[in-house]
This record gives structure tokens, sequence and C-alpha cells, in this order.
């Protein structure tokens, strides 16, 4: 989605956009009767305060002791014809008590509603958060893949709490924008030719504070990238946290961070500034109409002063009102970018799914089948893959070899669905891959990726993260296939210990045997080991190796590794090159070709020899 042309800033179409953006995530996140409700409520209270002020005419009259002839006469006259008939000391007390009794209902209406909209509020941060973390779950790894995770950390993190403000204060703009209705009509009854001034004033008030903060937009979504500039900086700053201080970088990152959280607060600060006109200049200018219309009537004729006080309390009432309008527009104007970002992230119409198909199968029976596939990763201009075609049998060991960048993960990523093939076809046995359903065809699968992810949780809680239902007993017999058992006792709660955000607490060889404890505990039918034993020293691998020869066995195993030890009980081997599969066959055969395998096979069994 493109940003708007910062150049020439409409004061109007930035608020204009962000109160349509603000109406569509209403009616999405809102229940249906909730909008209806509150203005519902807010008109209703209005009306009865409305109501409570007008029936301070005939009580000044009453303390004026003005003949009952002064409340006849228009449409004013005959709501409150009634109390005409009235002697004074009756009418007086009944005014009195008219007026505390709608004051105390308007007030419990008043109270009901705030409440309702406090409800609405409270619940709208968390249901945007959710519906966010819904979408990017069900979004592909190729459309997550092409945006820094330092934004879209913003968004969710950030941007919908100024989204929810946003809603908040399009609420409340309703709210009063239904109230100067209320309070205009009541206006309109009084003096229509007050009326007209007050309305032309208004008008010419609202268009000088919207020029006056005309800039709010630009500064919005200057904000909306500021906060962006500082979320990536803080999470490459905790991510990459060794690689600074081994390169004593700390300074250069320090500054950086400076830089990035200064544009933040110089960008609010004049966001704040701008916004905070809209007050001052509001209520000068209308203190200066009110003054000017209460002297020019007061002037014409005194004995309107009964109807004149009404009007000017109602007057005062609806201003507070209608600046609350002008403060709001410039909050949405200021919003507008964060409820851009958010409605972009929610939209589905340009983003790119991994659909899941109904087809289900009882097991894999014959291979998992590449027919001259072919995938480029977004924003890549190189092919991973090309022309592909490829099976890997069921019940049987195929191990993915070749240089870094030769497309063996890919090839996995594909197998598990992560990404779907730009071109040619995958079939499991003799169905699309495309037309298995989604969650149970991952559920077959075991997988232990090159990057290991530990979660803030328990040993145990990390292991049956796939398998929550397993039991204790489960856990520990898969953190013993996986050598992983021994290292757990030694922690200081065992398997009840508590390990840090992404497992920084443990070795890399640790968190190996915990992923590999991990993916064993599912009892998958198809394991797949990408450099799953890497980070292990010799002796574990070897160990490692014997029991997932023995776990293996009649199962589907795809290992990916460069350290061609791990490979050698494979019953096939293939050896990528450049997305193309260069050569394929068992280890003596491989061996025996003068091709790549048969030089990667020499430099790491004679590391003197120069290898062309």
């Amino acid at each position: 989605m493109t940003a708007d042309n910062p150049t020439a800033p409409s004061p109007f179409s930035g608020a204009d956009a962000a109160v349509g953006k603000s109406l569509r995530l209403l009616v999405r996140l809102y229940p249906r009767w909730a909008l209806p409700a509150v203005l519902l409520l807010g008109v209703l209270s209005y009306c009865i305060e409305g109501l409570g002020i007008s029936l301070f005419v005939p009580l000044i009259q009453a303390l004026q002791q003005a003949p009952a002839d002064g409340l006849q006469g228009g449409i004013l006259g005959r709501i409150l014809a009634p109390l005409a008939h009235m002697d004074a000391d009756a009418r007086l007390m009944a005014i009195g008590g008219f007026i505390f009794g709608t004051t105390i209902v308007k007030n419990l209406i008043t109270y009901g509603n705030a409440l309702l909209h406090a409800f609405l509020n409270s619940r709208i941060t968390h249901k945007l958060r959710t519906s966010i973390v819904r979408q990017l779950l069900s979004l592909s790894h190729a459309y997550i893949d092409g945006k820094q995770s330092g934004q879209l950390m913003n968004t969710l993190a950030t941007e919908t709490w100024r989204t929810a403000d946003a809603l908040s204060a399009f609420m409340s703009l309703l709210i009063s924008i239904s109230a100067v209705g209320v309070f205009s009509v009541l206006l309109l009854v009084i003096s229509w030719r007050l009326t007209l001034i007050v309305a032309v004033s208004t008008a010419v008030i609202s268009l000088v504070t919207r020029f006056a903060t005309a800039g709010v937009k630009r500064l919005g979504q200057e904000a909306v990238e500021a906060n962006k500039g500082l979320a990536t900086r803080m999470w490459e700053l905790f991510g990459g946290m060794k690689v600074i201080r081994a390169f004593g970088r700390e300074a250069y990152e320090r500054e950086r961070f400076e830089v990035a959280s200064r544009q933040v607060r110089d960008t609010f600060f004049r966001l704040d500034m701008l916004s905070a006109m809209t007050h001052p200049v509001h209520e000068v200018l209308s203190v200066l109409v009110l003054l000017g219309i209460i002297l020019h009537a007061v002037m014409a004729d005194r004995s309107s002063l009964p109807l004149l006080i009404a009007f000017s309390m109602i007057l005062f009432r609806l201003q507070p009102q209608a600046r609350y309008i002008g403060s709001a527009w410039v909050a949405l104007s200021a919003a507008a970018g964060s409820v851009r970002d958010v409605m972009w992230l929610l939209d589905t119409a340009d983003k790119s799914y991994i659909r899941s198909g109904r087809t289900t199968i009882r097991r894999l029976e014959r291979a998992i089948s590449f027919e001259n596939v072919s995938f480029r990763y977004p924003g890549s201009d190189a092919r991973a893959l090309h022309g592909v075609s490829l099976e890997i049998e069921a019940g049987r060991t195929t191990a993915l070899v070749g240089p870094s960048g030769a497309g063996k993960t890919t090839l996995v990523n594909l197998i598990c669905r992560f990404y779907d093939a730009d071109a040619g076809e995958i079939r499991v046995d003799d169905h699309r891959i495309s037309d298995l359903d989604l969650d149970g065809w991952r559920g077959r699968i075991g997988i232990v990726s090159q990057d290991i992810y530990m979660f803030g949780a328990t040993v145990a809680e990390n292991i049956a993260y796939g398998s929550p239902e397993a039991d204790r007993a489960a856990i520990e017999a898969a953190a013993r296939l996986a050598d992983a058992d021994a290292f757990i006792q030694r922690l200081p709660a065992g398997y009840d210990t508590r390990i840090g955000d992404g497992g920084i607490s443990l070795s890399g060889g640790q968190r190996q045997r915990l992923a590999l404890a991990r993916a064993i505990i599912r009892d998958p039918e198809i394991l797949i080991l990408d450099e799953a034993t890497n980070a292990l020293d010799s002796l574990s691998e070897h160990l490692i190796r014997d029991a997932l020869d023995h776990f293996g066995r009649d199962r589907t195993v795809v290992v990916i590794a460069h350290r061609l030890s791990t490979i050698e009980r494979a019953d096939r081997i293939v050896v990528l090159d450049h997305g193309q599969i260069a050569e394929e066959g068992d280890l003596e055969t491989l061996v025996a070709k003068a091709g790549l395998f048969h030089r990667m096979y020499r430099l790491q069994h004679s590391p003197s020899l120069s290898v062309r």
C-alpha cells in the first residue's frame, strides 16, 4: 500500500479517510447493536438535559414574578403551557422539582452510556490484536517474508493502541454530533435568528481550526513510520546482541537507537503541539461570538432575558461538544496512518494465503513426488528451485545434500506447505498436496529445522509443544531418545525448569536435542531433519543417529546435512546444486562418480586435498 503524497496535504482528507476506515472497523469489530445503542442513549440523555435547561425559562420568570403570559407563544410556550395556570409558588416548586428530576435521569443515562462505552472500548484493543494475530497466523510465509518483523510488531503492539483510541474518538465524535443536533434544535426553538448566527460562526471557527491544524495528517503518518523505525531498531538490538558485542559495535547501535528514538520524540512533540492548538483557538473565538450575541440581544430587548439565559445555557453546553468535534477530527487525522496500517494488515484482498484442501489420507503409501517443480522466494530474482522432479519414497530415508543455497531447505518447505510451488506439481501418492487437509497433513510431519526456537516455558512444555496431550512419561521417553534426558536432569528444576525466550539460556546442542525430542514425541509418519545434529559433538551425534535409525524404521525420513557422516546410512542421496538435481543414488554409486558429491566426499574425508 503506498503512502499518501505528503507534499500537498489537504486539511480534510486525512480525517475524512480515517472516519471512513474507523466506521468500517466499527462495523467489523463491534456487535451490531453497539453503535445504535450508544447513539440512542446519547441522544436521549441530551434531550433530557435540553428539557431541563429549557425549564430555567419559567423558573427565572417565576423568580422575577413575571406574568404567566410570558410563557405563551411559540413552540417553547406550548410545551410549557401547563405551568402557566399555576400560582407563582407552586410553579416555582414544580419547575425546581422537574429540573432536579431531569438532572438525575440525564446523569443516570449518561453514566449507563459511559459504562457501555467503556465496556466496548475495553474489548476493542483485545479484538484488534487477536484479529491481527489470527490474520498473521493464516498468511503465507511468502507474504510475511516480504515484511520486516519490526514493522509487524509495531503494528501489533503500537498502532493497535492508536487505532483503538481513534475508534473511541470516533464513537465519542458520533455522540458529540448527536448532542450538537439536539441542542441545535432547542436553540432553533428559542430563536432561529440567533441560532443562524451561531451556526455561521461555528462553521467559520471550524474552518479556521482545521486549517490551523492542517499538518496533522502528515505528522500522523510520520509518527507511524517513526514508530516502525524504532521497533525495527529494538528488534535488531535484542536479536543481534551477541553479534553487536562480539564486534564491539555497542556505541554504533546505541547511536542508531538514539537517532530512531529522537525521531519518535520530535515527531510526537510536533504532533501534540499542533493538536493542542484546537482547544485555545476554538474557545477564544467561541467566547467572542457568545459575548457578541449576549450584548446585542440584551441591548435590543431586556424583556427577553429569561429566553436569552436559556439560549446561553444551551449554547454553553453545546460549545464543548462542538469543540470536541474539532478535537476529534484532529485526533482522527493524526491517527489516520495507524488506522490505515491496521486496516491494511486486516484486509484480505491483497494477501496470499496457504489454502487448506479437504482430502484426508490414511497414510503415505508410495511417495511424495515433485514433478517439474519451480519456486522463487518473494523479492528474489533467482529461482530457489528450477524444474525439479524427484520422488521421496515412503518408509525410506532420503538425504538431501549440496552447497549452501542449493535448494535443500526449500524442498522441505514445500513438503510442509509453508509455501506453494510457482510451477509444477507436488503429489502425495495420487493426491495433489494442495488438495490435502492442511492440518491433517502437517500433523503427520515431525520437523527439526535449522532455526530452532524455544518458547518461554518449561522444558516439558517445549518438548510437548506439538503434542499438548502427551503425559510426563512420553515427554521423558522422547527426551531420552534425543539424548536430552541427562542434561535436563541436571537443570535446577529438571523438566519443570523454565527456559528463556528463544531458549537463550541453553547451548546450541541442548536446544537441538530438545527440538529433536519435540519432533519425536509426535510419533510422526514423516520425519524431517534439517541440519538437526550440526551443533552436536561427534559422540552425541553418533548416539542420536543410532537412536534415530531405530526410531525411523518404517518411517519416511528426509535428512538435510552438510556433514556427510550424517547421511551415510541413507537409502538414497539426492545432490542439489543451484536449485536443480545434479545427481542422485546411494552412497557407493555417488562416491564412484566423478561428480559434485564425489568432490564433497573427498573434501570432508581428505581435508588437505584441493578440490576442483
